[in-house]
């Protein structure tokens, strides 16, 4: 197995927790935060999305999915079509509102670019570094597994909340 083989599969696994965590949800449900402070799975899947995209296509130099193919137009937030949810206030976790159809779709599309992106790296482009403003430098290989991360940890609060509405409901 290939370091690019351990990146594919660890990134198939983000899409089938990201598909999990809507299972059994309708739109009001992936809304529904447990206190005005909370995050709902809408916004986790939705946030965890925009950030895979947003680094992903920095690091491959091409374009977010979300704008090349129109999915903030399809989202249709009250957000900046730029904004990838840091930083967030509870206005704005709230706005976040998708069916599961659409989080799994735009998630997808990421999923899609990403394996385009990742399954073509060799050890020698992952110990690239890509960022040097860090101590240590950030290296490509520590930024995808960052990316790996942030999206299961995120993906798993998901789980979480779904469970919480299925066994509640």
């Amino acid at each position: 197995m290939t370091s690019a083989d351990v990146l594919v599969d660890a990134f198939s696994r983000v899409q089938e927790a990201v598909h999990e965590a809507v299972a059994g949800l309708d739109e009001e449900q992936l809304a529904h935060r447990i206190d005005d402070g909370a995050n709902s799975i809408a916004w986790l899947l939705w946030h965890l999305a925009r950030v895979q995209d947003d680094h992903i296509a920095d690091v491959a130099e091409t374009e977010q999915v979300w704008l090349a193919q129109n999915w903030a137009a399809r989202f249709a937030l009250p957000l900046d079509e730029e904004d990838t949810g840091y930083g967030h206030d509870t206005e704005q976790v709230a706005s976040v509102r998708a069916s599961g159809e659409l989080l799994t779709g735009y998630y997808d599309a990421v999923h899609e670019q990403t394996l385009r992106f990742v399954a073509g790296l060799d050890d020698a482009e992952l110990d690239e570094v890509i960022d040097a403003s860090w101590s240590p430098p950030v290296t490509l290989g520590v930024r995808l597994v960052s990316v790996i991360a942030d999206d299961l940890q995120h993906a798993g609060q998901a789980a979480l909340l779904n469970g919480f509405l299925l066994r509640t409901a």
